[in-house]
């Protein structure tokens, strides 16, 4: 004769009466790695950020006048070090967009359930920003790795300033307000899952709001987007294996079985839940 079937909403616990704490030990490793990566690779990606800005940074500005491009680019060795920064900006984006995925990685496998609309925001905003600094850096470059790599008759200075305006355009107008949108959603969601303290949510959405509203065409603001990035970076590494739910905590005994008179088996109430330990608010 089959035996009788469990009561509906009774717990059916493994050989030993709860969830084997390695599943959360596993779970929990896996968060580390997401958390190291992302830190890794944002501390990365403000580097060869940087890095690249200074070196793109030597082509003659926006405001500069003709006989300043005209000096710089047939006298002067600065287009090697213009071409080199337009090497530099693509590892800068893949490095970025390894944080921007390992931190997606990251929030969704900690507690908690992260808004849709800013996981779409984070995605799209990182996505575009990466596409304003290819472009922009592109353009702003293109005289100088023109002659590095052609012996072609230079473009006059009004060309090279076109070319510069486009560039600044492209990175001091919309990918900066993308960096914006990218610092808020990137914020939104870690708070959400307690990866973030209050106060770096506050500076965060301060520094988010100033590239949104600025006008600014000084190479400086591009600064607050790897200074961010690198303070968050540091955030989650410190902060990651603290938002992860605890194991299983194991019953004080093994699962206890009754046979009541009417000889159906009944299981003891005394079987711990599993608990969870929350993110740890500051």
């Amino acid at each position: 004769m089959a035996a009788p079937a469990a009561h509906s909403g009774t717990p059916v616990p493994s050989p030993g009466g709860a969830v084997p704490p390695a599943d959360g030990d596993a779970h929990r490793r896996q968060v580390l790695v997401h958390a190291r990566i992302s830190g890794l690779s944002g501390v990365v990606f403000a580097a060869l950020f940087v890095a690249a800005l200074v070196l793109v940074r030597q082509a003659p500005g926006i405001a500069a006048a003709d006989g300043t491009y005209a000096d710089f680019y047939r006298h002067t060795h600065g287009n090697v070090l213009v071409t080199a920064g337009l090497y530099v900006v693509p590892f800068a984006g893949v490095a970025f967009l390894w944080q921007m995925s390992t931190t997606r990685t990251l929030i969704g496998a900690l507690p908690h359930s992260s808004p849709e609309l800013q996981r779409w925001l984070h995605l799209a905003s990182g996505v575009l920003f990466v596409c304003m600094l290819f472009a922009g850096t592109a353009a702003v470059g293109a005289v100088a790795l023109l002659t590095v790599v052609s012996t072609a008759p230079l473009p006059p200075p009004d060309v090279a300033r076109a070319l510069t305006a486009v560039g600044y355009g492209l990175v001091f107008v919309f990918g900066v307000r993308a960096a914006g949108i990218y610092m808020i959603s990137t914020t939104t969601l870690a708070r959400t899952v307690g990866l973030l303290p209050r106060w770096v949510a506050a500076l965060s959405y301060l520094a988010a709001a100033f590239l949104l509203v600025s006008t600014t065409f000084h190479p400086a603001i591009l600064l607050v987007l790897p200074v961010w990035v690198l303070l968050f970076s540091v955030v989650v590494l410190l902060r990651a294996g603290r938002t992860h739910p605890s194991p299983a905590t194991p019953p004080a005994g093994p699962a206890q079985v009754a046979v009541d008179g009417s000889g159906a088996a009944t299981t003891s109430p005394h079987i711990a839940a599993p608990t969870q330990t929350h993110a740890q608010e500051d």
